[in-house]
C-alpha cells in the first residue's frame, strides 16, 4: 500500500504543472469572457443604448444562465482543451517512462512489488486529475456566479443558481450532470476508456510493430462491443427480439466485462510479456 501511494504521488508530482496550467487557462478564459460580456452589457443598459446602437441583444434583466449562454464558446474551449490533454496523457503516462532518461520504466518494473500496482497507480493518477478538474470547475462556477452578482446591479438582474447555468450549457451539462445515474454512466464510460487505452499501450509495448495492430484492433473491438447494444434499437431486424430492459442489461454486462478483461490482460502483459 505504501509503495502504491508513493507511485501515485510520483505521477501527480510529474503532472502538477500541466494540471495547474489547465486550471489557470480555464480560470482566465471563463472569468475574462464573463467580465468582458457583463461590463459591456451593463454599460449599454446604464447609457440607455438600444440593440441597434450596440449591435447585440440587450435583455431587460440579466441572469447567470444568460451570461453562460453568451460566453459559451469561452466556457467550452478550456473544457475541451482539458479533456484532450487528459486523453493524450493517458497514453503519454506510459510512454514517458519508456522514452525518459535511462528508460525509467525498467526501474519501476524492478520495484519489489507486484507489477499490477504500477498499472493501478497510473490509473488512479489519471482519475485524480479528472476529478480535480471537475471539482475546480464546480468551485469556479460558484465563484463566477458571485462575480456575476458583483458586476451586475441588483436592479438589472434576476437571481439564479449555477446549477441552472450548467444545465443550459451542453458541455457543462455533460461534465456536471444533475442525475447521479447520468454521472455514473458518463464517468464510468470514461474510466473504461482509460483502462482500454492502458491495455492498448501495453499491447504495443509488448509486441512492438505487430503490437500496433493488436492495440488498434483491441480498441476497435472494445468500442464496438460497448456501442453495439446502443444501436440495436435502430436495427429494424432486432426490434422484435430485444426489449429496452434487455438491451440495458446487455449494455451493463458489457461495460463490466470490458474493463475486467482489459485489466486482466494488462496485468498479464506487465507480468509475462514486458521483461527487464
Amino acid at each position: 500500500m505504501n509503495r502504491y501511494l508513493k507511485l501515485v504521488n510520483m505521477e501527480i508530482h510529474r503532472f502538477r504543472y500541466i494540471l495547474f496550467s489547465l486550471m489557470g487557462i480555464t480560470l482566465l478564459l471563463q472569468c475574462g469572457s464573463l467580465i468582458w460580456t457583463l461590463q459591456r452589457v451593463v454599460s449599454a443598459k446604464e447609457k440607455g443604448l438600444t440593440q441597434a446602437e450596440v449591435g447585440f441583444a440587450i435583455p431587460k434583466f440579466l441572469s447567470f444562465p444568460w451570461a453562460i449562454v453568451n460566453t459559451k464558446e469561452w466556457f467550452i474551449l478550456p473544457i475541451l482543451l482539458s479533456i484532450t490533454v487528459l486523453v493524450l496523457y493517458s497514453i503519454i503516462i506510459w510512454y514517458r517512462d519508456w522514452f525518459g532518461r535511462s528508460t525509467f520504466i525498467y526501474r519501476l518494473l524492478m520495484l519489489p512489488s507486484a507489477r499490477w500496482v504500477l498499472y493501478v497507480s497510473k490509473l488512479t493518477a489519471i482519475l485524480t486529475f479528472v476529478f480535480s478538474m471537475i471539482a475546480f470547475q464546480l468551485v469556479l462556477l460558484v465563484g463566477e456566479n458571485m462575480l456575476f452578482k458583483t458586476i451586475v446591479p441588483a436592479g438589472m438582474r434576476t437571481d439564479s443558481t449555477f446549477v441552472e447555468a450548467s444545465t443550459i450549457n451542453p458541455v457543462l451539462n455533460t461534465l456536471l450532470p444533475k442525475q447521479f445515474e447520468q454521472f455514473i454512466y458518463s464517468y464510468g464510460l470514461g474510466i473504461i476508456g482509460v483502462i482500454v487505452i492502458f491495455t492498448a499501450v501495453l499491447l504495443e509495448r509488448s509486441y512492438r510493430r505487430l503490437g500496433i495492430l493488436y492495440a488498434i484492433g483491441y480498441v476497435v473491438v472494445c468500442a464496438a462491443a460497448i456501442l453495439l447494444p446502443a444501436i440495436l434499437p435502430a436495427l429494424e431486424s432486432s426490434s422484435s427480439y430485444w426489449y429496452p430492459g434487455e438491451i440495458y442489461r446487455i449494455e451493463l454486462a458489457i461495460c463490466l466485462i470490458v474493463p475486467v478483461i482489459s485489466c486482466c490482460l494488462g496485468f498479464w502483459l506487465l507480468r509475462k510479456k514486458i521483461t527487464v
